[in-house]
């Protein structure tokens, strides 16, 4: 109880973190709401085709050009959304960290192999690459979220590294040493939790940059077809964008929304983590 009260007053100090905090609850209430606010397929036609918001109660968000509900579209879309860029950020930490902390915490022949493994990643660019893996995989959500994860995991190598190339001159890695402790526990007990925080805030931005870049992806066409998600409504919506504009502007805006979210909630976690910051206010 009192860590859960140490935690909601970092978070409620910090007025950046506790916006994107609401911002993310409520986007992720949405989420889970969406099986029982609306129960059915969000692909199935439900009122006239190209009503505008706020004309019929049953589409309060007005629905596209075949008659689909666009609030049954965001609500079942943030699931996606929220689904893939957690999955992706979690495989790209998996590996980032190994990576990472395997270069750093050797360096010499094993930090130079490892690094140039990463260098050929980063030498290609993201979307590309995506779209590579996407077309050699096939158009699946799958796909999609492993494709996301194998682009986003040498940021997290990098700076995973960069925190082990300081940490493991610190005086407790040399007493661990001294007492015989495994090299394998040392990284993961000792000096992998000391880079949690860094990490932390790094995995809030790679997942917004995860969802916005799944939304271009589906909007492309390289999404699953099968899946509703932001950026296939947007795609499917850029035929009437002179005539019904607000097809395209709602899913955008729930994009814009959740990308603030959770680059709000890193800006709050980098404030509140830093202990540079911290002693600077103190």
């Amino acid at each position: 109880m009192p860590r859960l009260v140490a935690i909601s007053r970092t978070i409620f100090s910090n007025w950046t973190l506790a916006l994107g905090v609401l911002l993310l609850l409520a986007i992720i209430l949405m989420a889970l709401s969406a099986p029982y606010v609306f129960p059915g397929d969000p692909y199935d036609m439900v009122a006239p085709a190209l009503t505008w918001p706020g004309t019929m109660p049953e589409v309060p968000l007005g629905t596209d050009s075949l008659g689909r509900d666009i609030a049954a579209g965001i609500f079942h879309g943030a699931r996606v959304s929220l689904m893939v860029g957690f999955i992706a950020v979690c495989f790209a930490l998996v590996i980032g960290i190994l990576v990472g902390s395997l270069a750093g915490y050797y360096g010499g022949w094993v930090d130079d192999v490892l690094m140039r493994v990463t260098e050929l990643f980063q030498t290609i660019p993201q979307f590309m690459l995506a779209i590579v893996i996407i077309a050699v995989l096939g158009t699946s959500i799958e796909a999609v979220v492993m494709s996301l994860g194998i682009v986003s995991w040498p940021t997290v190598a990098r700076l995973v590294r960069s925190e082990f190339l300081i940490l493991r001159e610190r005086a407790f890695v040399h007493s661990c040493l001294v007492i015989g402790m495994s090299d394998l526990r040392i990284i993961f007990t000792q000096i992998l939790p000391n880079a949690l925080s860094s990490i932390t805030v790094m995995s809030s931005v790679l997942m917004a940059t995860a969802i916005l870049m799944e939304s271009a992806l589906s909007f492309l066409g390289f999404g699953d077809p099968n899946v509703i998600t932001w950026g296939t409504m947007i795609g499917m919506g850029r035929g009437q964008i002179r005539d019904a504009w607000y097809i395209i502007a709602i899913p955008g805006a729930a994009l814009l929304i959740t990308a603030l979210a959770l680059n709000l909630v890193g800006e709050g976690l980098n404030d509140a983590l830093n202990p540079r910051l911290r002693k600077r206010e103190v």
